[in-house]
């Protein structure tokens, strides 16, 4: 039987090695990659889920056209009449409205070099509208690239050398469980773990001190947790010296902070605030780990600016064991911008590309687009109807258009959305070569099987709309792969070119470490910021986003402490059987999570006349969801938690409640900031 050498392509921490079993053109089995050091323990579910992915009944095999306008139905059509309706559609809005009229929206539901080829064919074209920002991660990335300089961060296995490590709003057993086998490790060394997070999650089981902190209010406790570090003088004073660039100043900004301040706006009590300062004073070295989730606030990038600055002033930068752990990009080597600056709007349009849609918010950005308006969407790798903020909106945008093409493995609420669905391939379908944001190695995800009914690889589906539309056979050859498996590997080949370690031969045998890999990052101490240093001061914050150039808190704009009527945060966290909006439609998967609910303290339950199987109505004046409430001791009193990802005929699209904001930096997505209400039904 043979055995190929693979990876996950999915938007997930780990980007597992896989070992992949094939016989008689079927997946037969999946076991792990043992060269691969950050993913030795294996696929999860989920990985292990793609054996029926690629052969579920549900799958899209063949394109599809909807019977009529407004209507629900669709009927199976041949390649020839999908790739001349939509040339033909495509010949029109460029005579009629300009190429700009079209909008290019492609997600983060897979990796890939081959995924550039998008672009190119779109350029060929003579232009469109695409987005800008990012649904997950920009306030993150960006205040990491402001505070250090780069996102880079230490190899995951170094996490096992930290003496405490520090979860902050994130669940690592359930989102990166292969980062959970380091944790054990420097728990089993005497390491302390502390998780931050209104939630007992899985995660949390395992922690010596668990911080169920007010939802947005982070910041507000890292700035307190600084206030008594500098109070009781438990910094590196030596290195905030050599390194660091405005503590003076951040001085200031954290006197008003005191424990008793921060409790009120935190309600974590003082006294654990006084703990958490006392162990990053005293315990060395430090690990902090910050969710993506952290990133979803409209003060999200100064909160992370704020944590940042708790390992400046006490030197956990730079040395085993110690350090930010958020984003990995050293991993991005094809990319020509490695930092979130590229998911910014260009401050000089080429234009070619009008990057001129907030992916945040992306329904009211859609019809508010003029000279051109847009006439037509082109959707791939996303499912942006329920996982954009404020669905209402996506799907009113979606169905003012003329014309929505959707590339797609299964009938999400996306493609239902279509006038043409075109059949997309799996992993396994066609050779491609991937990166990670967690780990630094370079991994070759290999064709083994063919794609089955009359799915075309994405490169293919360009190349057929190329030749119809008459595109010169020079920018068709240059930017376009041919449509064998010798062309594509020619392809990647030239993009691994300007990197002599890694050829195609190499990734085939066995996952290879990027040439920018760190074992402990910024071990040099040489920072990519302007002043060289580790900057809380940073002019570039407040003159291209207009913050505080020094971290700061700021009340999220959605916030009990407002004036609202509403009175319980939704949380919506991500869940181990899910990647988003993927995997929940298989069988294997429902077996284990078969439909959505929301989880509630009992107590207030109790307070609303809920009991446990009861139906309840969530609800905002943006929408409502009606699920079954189950109760649960380990959330805090007043969240409401319903898992995201699920699709509109289960009942629990969440981003129906949600607001579509952008964060405080880098035009990320600020819809975790949402209030709702409960009843019983």
């Amino acid at each position: 039987m043979p055995v190929f050498t693979t990876a996950c392509p999915r938007n997930c921490y780990s980007t597992c090695s896989v070992k992949v079993h094939v016989e008689g053109g079927r997946i037969r089995r999946l076991e792990s990659h043992a060269d691969n050091r950050a993913t030795t323990e294996g696929p999860c579910l989920k990985g292990l889920s793609y054996v029926e992915r690629v052969r579920s009944p549900d799958r899209l095999l063949y394109p599809m056209r909807r019977h009529h306008k407004g209507g629900s139905d669709f009927e199976r059509i041949s390649w020839d009449e999908a790739v001349g309706t939509i040339t033909e559609k495509l010949e029109h809005l460029r005579r009629e409205h300009g190429p700009q009229s079209v909008l290019f929206y492609a997600g983060s539901g897979t990796k890939g070099i081959l995924n550039r080829t998008s672009h190119s064919f779109w350029r060929l074209y003579g232009g469109y509208t695409t987005t800008y920002g990012d649904l997950c991660w920009p306030a993150g990335l960006e205040a990491t690239r402001l505070t250090l300089g780069e996102n880079v961060h230490s190899a995951p296995w170094d996490m096992a050398n930290a003496q405490l490590i520090v979860l902050w709003g994130k669940n690592a057993a359930e989102t990166n469980i292969h980062q959970t086998v380091f944790i054990d490790e420097a728990l089993e060394r005497g390491a302390k773990l502390i998780v931050i997070d209104p939630r007992r999650t899985q995660t949390a089981e395992r922690a010596h001190l668990l911080v169920r902190v007010r939802p947005g209010t982070d910041g507000a406790l890292a700035l307190s947790i600084a206030n008594r570090l500098i109070e009781k003088d438990r910094i590196d004073r030596s290195f905030i010296e050599k390194h660091v660039l405005g503590f003076s100043d951040f001085e200031e900004v954290v006197r008003e902070f005191t424990p008793e301040k921060a409790s009120e706006i935190t309600d974590v009590p003082a006294d654990t605030i006084r703990q958490l300062a006392e162990d990053f004073g005293t315990v060395s070295p430090v690990t902090v780990c910050a969710g993506f989730g952290m990133a979803r606030y409209t003060n999200s990038g100064q909160t992370m600016r704020a944590i940042l600055a708790l390992l400046a002033i006490t030197g956990n930068i730079g040395k085993p064991g110690a350090g930010w752990k958020f984003a990995n990009l050293a991993s991005h080597i094809f990319d020509e911008v490695k930092d979130p600056i590229a998911l910014f709007p260009p401050e000089k349009p080429d234009g070619v590309v009008r990057m001129s849609v907030s992916t945040a918010r992306l329904g009211a950005d859609m019809v508010a687009q003029k000279d051109p308006p847009l006439k037509m969407i082109w959707v791939e790798r996303g499912n942006p109807v329920t996982q954009n903020p404020e669905t209402h909106s996506v799907i009113e945008a979606f169905r003012a258009l003329d014309f929505r093409v959707v590339v797609e493995q299964f009938m999400t609420d996306t493609a239902r959305e279509a006038d043409i669905i075109l059949p997309a391939k799996t992993m396994f379908e066609q050779t491609d070569v991937v990166n990670a944001y967690w780990h630094d190695y370079i991994q070759i995800k290999q064709k083994v099987i063919d794609p089955p009914g009359e799915v075309k690889p994405e490169t293919e589906i360009y190349r057929l709309l190329a030749k119809q539309l008459g595109f010169p056979e020079e920018g068709i050859t240059e930017h376009l792969p041919g449509p064998s498996d010798k062309d594509i590997e020619r392809y990647l080949e030239r993009h691994l070119d300007p990197f002599p370690e890694l050829t195609l031969e190499k990734l085939k045998a066995a996952p290879q470490l990027s040439p920018f890999h760190q074992q402990v990052a910024f071990s040099d101490f040489r920072f990519r910021t302007p002043s060289g240093k580790i900057e809380l001061l940073s002019q570039e914050a407040a003159e291209r986003w207009g913050v505080d150039p020094m971290p700061t808190y700021r009340e999220p704009v959605e916030s009990t402490r407002s004036a609202s009527q509403y009175r319980f945060y939704l949380l919506t966290p991500n869940s181990k059987n899910s990647i988003h909006s993927q995997f929940h439609n298989l069988t294997m998967i429902r077996e284990v999570s078969s439909k959505p609910h929301v989880s509630l303290h009992p107590d207030d339950a109790r307070e609303k006349g809920v009991a446990e199987g009861d139906r309840v109505r969530i609800f905002n004046d943006r929408g409502e969801l009606k699920l079954e409430a189950r109760f649960d001791y380990g959330i805090k009193r007043g969240c409401l938690v319903i898992p995201n990802g699920w699709w509109i005929p289960d009942g629990g699209a969440v981003n129906f409640l949600s607001k579509a904001r952008e964060t405080d930096l880098a035009h990320g997505a600020a819809f975790h900031e949402n209030l709702v209400e409960i009843e019983k039904i």
